[in-house]
């Protein structure tokens, strides 16, 4: 069982031919509406690729709660660790989208900002995934009560405990988070996974580049839940035991599947399209 502890949003999502620059006001742009979060996506990626997953979060008693869940309760993600908190709104994130599936993402955390630590401290967790949308000190008790492996996926980038490092078993970031940690990335010994967006991946030991892999082409359509489908996909194939550069293929291969799709959570791909794309790109 893996459980992850992290954010829940519903993506109000806006895909126009072009992002706006500072003080521009672009047009001719289509609604959308999606669950999301990069909690909840990671938690449904990792179940549609084969894992038993539980997600332990926080919506607000609104209208919105049961459309942002709505995907994971479907898909089979253990609810029974989110909280519905009064005089909180569900987590919203407004996304801009555009032709070519390059986005912009402002959130608005909501109940996400009052999951607590002691939220955290009397659950049973093995395998723990867990990402900074929530704050750092409800990630760091997670982190000690897993007694498995623990992925933390440092995003987005802020200043975080060096305790909290030193519980990971897997680090992953993009290349804008990487630059963001430096060396502190690497000083506490865990996998390194640094995304590349287009180019793929690569991860590091101790600094040193141990696997480098380059994504197959698809037709992209919306990059939005990519980093959160490549996050799971890499922490699902270490923990059933894949050896590094297979699971760093498995990964970018999952990532590159949900660029093919509009939207975050409908995007996340089966575990099926991905073993099947893995075998019609590496032979």
């Amino acid at each position: 069982m893996i459980t992850v502890t992290g954010s829940i949003n519903l993506d109000i999502v806006a895909t126009g031919p072009t992002l706006p620059r500072p003080g521009e006001t672009v047009t001719n742009a289509r609604l959308a509406r999606h669950p999301g979060g990069k909690g909840a996506n990671q938690a449904l990626a990792a179940r549609r690729l084969g894992a038993d997953v539980r997600l332990i979060g926080a919506v607000g008693a609104d209208d919105m709660a049961e459309e942002a869940l709505k995907l994971l309760q479907a898909g089979g993600v253990d609810l029974s660790g989110v909280q519905h908190i009064n005089g909180e709104t569900t987590g919203v994130a407004l996304i801009a989208v555009a032709a070519d599936g390059e986005n912009l993402i402002v959130v608005c955390p909501g109940a996400n900002k009052a999951l607590r630590p002691a939220d955290v401290t009397k659950q049973s967790i093995t395998h723990m995934m867990g990402v900074l949308e929530i704050s750092a000190d409800t990630l760091l008790a997670a982190a000690e009560v897993a007694t498995g492996f623990v992925s933390l996926n440092l995003a987005p980038a802020m200043a975080v405990p060096d305790a909290l490092l030193a519980r990971a078993s897997l680090l992953s970031v993009n290349e804008t988070e990487a630059a963001f940690y430096g060396d502190a990335l690497h000083a506490q010994g865990a996998l390194v996974a640094i995304s590349l967006g287009g180019e793929g991946a690569a991860l590091y030991r101790d600094g040193r580049e141990i696997a480098r892999e380059a994504p197959p082409q698809v037709q992209v359509v919306d990059t939005v839940g990519a980093g959160d489908t490549f996050t799971a996909a890499l922490t699902v194939a270490l923990i059933e035991g894949m050896p590094e550069r297979d699971a760093l293929r498995f990964a970018v291969t999952a990532g590159a599947l949900a660029c093919t799709r509009p939207g975050a959570q409908p995007s996340l791909p089966q575990r099926a399209e991905v073993d099947r794309l893995m075998r019609e790109t590496w032979r």
